[in-house]
């Protein structure tokens, strides 16, 4: 493969973000060759202020452009399901951020699609593509730090709230940070209990969200996600022979440290020199490389975060929702997430 052509769905605000992160790698690697949303007017804005050739005012109509190999979904969380099926009914090769969907249902089938069609689906789980989470997949598998007995995470952002319609709420927006850093540690096996508690406003949507996981090998998880506080963004990996810690932006971790001792992750010179660290999201460059390096291999699938991982996630959730009482089913009571 010479360039990896992109396009983009959506133009907000994490779009606004990937594009430019995407501008900074290397051009004869990657193009984003096309955008579109539901707003023509903001596609072509968002076109014009990327360089990008083509803007449509739809999502099907970017489906359909010949010349797009990949799309990145950056629509709100409750269209997901529906501009992945979209994309992957043109056997377009797909990375759609997180949370993938809002009902294990729907991840199940979009699983299923992309698999049948053989093409590359990616939830955008940022976190796994960056340097520090590769040295800490190694480390404890490694033994570093002995038997893992305890995880504790707490990820909260005191933000405005936005409407359930969306797929708003602590659980999708802040939860899959803590939930996939478990995995990381203690595999893609579901837990044996799933313990939440959890405050919803009177839209019915997450404030502040505590969930405790137990594995069938006695390790013990925790995390704690809020729109009402903030900012913790830490996390702590206890084992026997030692510990873990993430003290700062768990989620994007640019450091580490090992049993008292910390180690930085930095961004490659060649992009630092090209503007990166102008960038909102410089770690989105993480997962546009992972994503290129896939599809030049014909996986389906990063194994730095697998379609197993997806579905052990979204099966948590679902146990979540049902133990706090959270309703998202109502937003696709007609059918096929319209």
């Amino acid at each position: 493969m010479a360039v990896l052509r992109w396009g983009i769905a959506g133009a907000g605000s994490i779009c606004d973000d990937f594009a430019a992160a995407v501008r900074k790698l290397p051009v004869q690697e990657h193009d984003i060759v096309a955008v579109g949303a539901r707003d023509a007017g903001r596609a072509a804005t968002f076109a014009q202020k990327f360089n990008i050739g083509k803007s449509y005012g739809s999502y099907k109509e970017l489906s359909e452009d010949p010349n797009v190999d990949v799309v990145y979904v950056g629509t709100v969380n409750s269209t997901h399901y529906e501009v992945c099926k979209l994309m992957l009914a043109q056997n377009k090769h797909v990375l759609c951020e997180k949370t993938l969907t809002l009902l294990l249902k729907h991840t199940q089938e979009l699983i299923r699609i992309a698999e049948e069609k053989k093409v590359f689906f990616q939830e955008a789980v940022w976190s796994r593509f960056f340097p520090a989470y590769r040295k800490l997949r190694d480390q404890v598998s490694s033994g570093a730090i002995g038997d893992v007995k305890s995880i504790n995470i707490t990820f909260c952002k005191k933000i405005a709230v936005e409407k359930r319609a969306v797929g708003s709420g602590t659980l999708f927006s802040l939860g899959i940070y803590p939930l996939q850093l478990i995995m990381a540690v203690c595999g893609p096996e579901m837990p044996e209990k799933i313990q939440a508690c959890g405050t919803l406003n009177a839209d019915g949507v997450d404030l502040t969200l505590a969930i405790t996981l137990q594995y069938k090998n006695g390790t013990i998880a925790q995390q704690t996600t809020s729109f009402e506080i903030g900012p913790p963004d830490e996390a702590q990996i206890y084992g026997t022979k030692g510990t873990i810690s993430f003290p700062k932006k768990f989620h994007a971790a640019m450091d580490m440290t090992i049993n008292g001792t910390t180690e930085t992750f930095p961004f490659p010179d060649s992009l630092v020199q090209n503007g990166l660290q102008q960038v909102k999201r410089p770690g989105f460059v993480y997962q546009a490389q992972e994503v290129r390096d896939c599809i030049q291999k014909g996986l389906l699938e990063s194994p730095r975060f697998t379609h197993q991982e997806t579905l052990t996630v979204s099966a948590i959730m679902e146990e979540v929702k049902r133990q706090i009482g959270l309703n998202y089913d109502s937003l696709y009571e007609f059918g096929d997430g319209h």
